[in-house]
């Protein structure tokens, strides 16, 4: 079959199978994500989960989402804000890390310590 030979309602029904296709895909990524993200399953429990919506895909995702559907979205967000503050952490350490070089060594600067040379030397290599 050639894509001359298609309609205009063949492109869209093929299309709309497509699209469908997707989202199941999605979904299932979805759900092994969130499986593999709890804590508070078992190994054997995830493994158990993971074997039901292979071997049997429609109902096995129905059941899941059923089951633990609404903790799902209570978990992702969990996780987002658990990833939201490593990252705010790790510029609060990094920003403040190079702050306090740099603070000490303008109070080695004032205090007559380094040279003016010295200073711009050592605050190149604490920007770096």
């Amino acid at each position: 079959m050639f894509a001359s030979d298609f309609g205009v309602g063949e492109l869209l029904w093929s299309m709309f199978w497509f699209f469908l296709f997707f989202m199941w895909l999605m979904l299932v990524f979805n759900i092994f994500g969130d499986i593999v993200r709890d804590k508070g399953l078992s190994g054997g429990k995830k493994a158990l989960w993971t074997f039901v919506i292979i071997v049997f895909p429609y109902i096995g995702i129905l059941v899941y989402l059923i089951a633990r559907g609404s903790g799902m979205a209570e978990r992702s967000v969990k996780a987002i804000k658990a990833d939201e503050d490593a990252f705010k952490s790790y510029v609060k350490d990094a920003a403040g890390g190079q702050a306090q070089q740099l603070a000490t060594l303008a109070d080695l600067l004032d205090r007559g310590k380094i040279t003016q040379a010295e200073y711009d030397e050592l605050k190149k290599k604490a920007l770096a």
